[in-house]
This record gives C-alpha cells, structure tokens and sequence, in this order.
C-alpha cells in the first residue's frame, strides 16, 4: 500500500517490497529512491530488484546515487550474482577508489564466485589485489624508515 510508505522523509522506505509502488514513485519524481531501491535489494528477486536499481544509479541526485551503488552490493551479498545489467552498470561508473561504485564493486567481488564475475571484473580483482600489495610494501618501507630515524636521531642526543 502506497499509505505504508513515507516518501518525503523516506521513513520505512528501507523495507519496500513493492516494485510497482517503486516504480509509481519513479514516475511521481519522488525523493529516497535510492533509499527505497535498497529496499526492493532485500525484499524482492534479483531480477524484480536490478531494473530498479540501474535507474536508480541514474538519478540526478548524488546521494540517492550511491544507495543505489549500495544496493547493487546488497543485491550481490544477498544472491551471490548480479544482472548483465547491474554489471554493466558497475562497470560504466567505473572501478577504483574515487568510484561511487566502489563498495559495490568491493561487495561483488567478495561475494560473487570468481568463476561467475565478467572478464573485466576479473581483471578488475587481480589489479586491485595487486595495489593492495603495494601499498601494503610502501608502508612497510616507511614505517621502518621512520623508525631508522628515530632511532639514529636518539642516539644523537
């Protein structure tokens, strides 16, 4: 029922479970979409949910944005796999650490089998597994850098 939802302050919008409800309030230009699309990631199928969450990831303002980011990584918690579409979508924000699909991505490919993830996601993991390595070095060297001279500038006091 349209009465259990409180789109102006997005109250309860977290526990959607109607699609067309969202859909109605897509075409109203209703704010808390993104929140409410959250909703339909853990209410509804994968396939009722990802058609909803792409537009979502199209909406004009930032913030609802980035729920629906949330939302894709809810989707590929919650099944263990996305939609081509939700793939697609990923993969046009782009990946890396200033991305708004992010923690999408992040949720995807820890939740997602390695067998199931698309080329570029799989070459996405393997990358960023390496950066990881890297920095995990660069800090090692510097930490023992720093403490090199802490303890040569002691012993000079």
């Amino acid at each position: 029922m349209a009465s259990e939802w409180d789109w102006g302050s997005g109250e309860g919008l977290l526990g959607l479970d109607d699609p067309d409800e969202w859909d109605a309030a897509f075409e109203r230009g209703e704010p808390h979409l993104g929140t409410a699309v959250i909703g339909l990631a853990f209410q509804c199928s994968l396939e009722e949910a990802s058609p909803r969450i792409v537009r979502a990831m199209r909406l004009s303002d930032r913030d609802q944005r980035g729920f629906a980011f949330t939302a894709a990584g809810v989707a590929a918690r919650l099944n263990g796999e996305l939609t081509p579409e939700l793939y697609a979508a990923l993969r046009a924000e782009g990946t890396g650490r200033m991305s708004i699909a992010e923690n999408a991505i992040d949720d995807t490919l820890d939740h997602v089998p390695f067998r199931q993830l698309p080329l570029w996601l799989k070459w996405w993991k393997v990358v960023s597994k390496v950066l990881d390595k890297l920095e995990v070095w660069r800090l090692t060297i510097t930490y023992a850098a720093e403490d090199a001279w802490k303890a040569l500038r002691g012993r000079r006091s």
